[in-house]
């Protein structure tokens, strides 16, 4: 970790299953580092979350209230949390407002898309997975090439050469390389 490395989690302070965050935690943690955030709320509006940073072993500073102490961080993290509940409840009241109204939620928002489009779409996505398959082609052959044919050795060949999966995720299954060798043999 640099000095200052950036970390951008996209994911809802409401939740706590957050990736880039535990990286960060990670880095602060190993390096004993800071943890700079832009605003205490977008941080976490979980009082419980806020609270356990310290049980955590990360360190951090808001800067929106560069001044906050442990004392300010619980009170913000209590209000924070009683937000948290006030727009969950509007919202859910809001929702049963607009059905009461006869809106309808959810479902198909009026879009219709034509068949010559879902065919173009269809293509599109068929020129990209032919693609990926003929730019992991190699890799697989040299992963064969040196003694590895099981699918469950050519999942960790991928992994460890830190190749993500189609969807992006860095372990390859099995099940994924078992797809991509019927792709590949088509």
């Amino acid at each position: 970790m640099a000095p200052r490395d950036e970390f951008k989690e996209i994911e809802s302070g409401k939740h706590s299953d957050r990736p880039a965050l535990a990286k960060a935690f990670r880095a602060c943690r190993l390096h004993g580092a800071k943890l700079v955030i832009a605003k205490l709320d977008r941080l976490s509006r979980d009082a419980h979350f806020l609270l356990g940073l310290e049980k955590a072993g990360v360190d951090f500073a808001a800067a929106d209230m560069p001044t906050a102490n442990r004392l300010t961080v619980g009170i913000m993290a209590m209000v924070a949390d009683e937000e948290r509940r006030v727009i969950s409840k509007r919202t859910k009241e809001a929702l049963a407002a607009t059905k009461a109204r006869g809106v309808k939620l959810g479902g198909n928002r009026g879009v219709i898309i034509s068949a010559e489009a879902r065919e173009i779409s269809r293509e599109a996505r068929l020129a990209a997975s032919e693609a990926r398959v003929a730019d992991l082609a190699p890799v697989i052959a040299e992963l064969q090439a040196a003694g590895v044919t099981s699918l469950g050795g050519l999942a960790r060949g991928l992994t460890e050469r830190g190749i993500p999966t189609a969807r992006g995720g860095p372990k390859w299954t099995p099940v994924q390389v078992s797809r991509v060798l019927a792709r590949l043999h088509v």
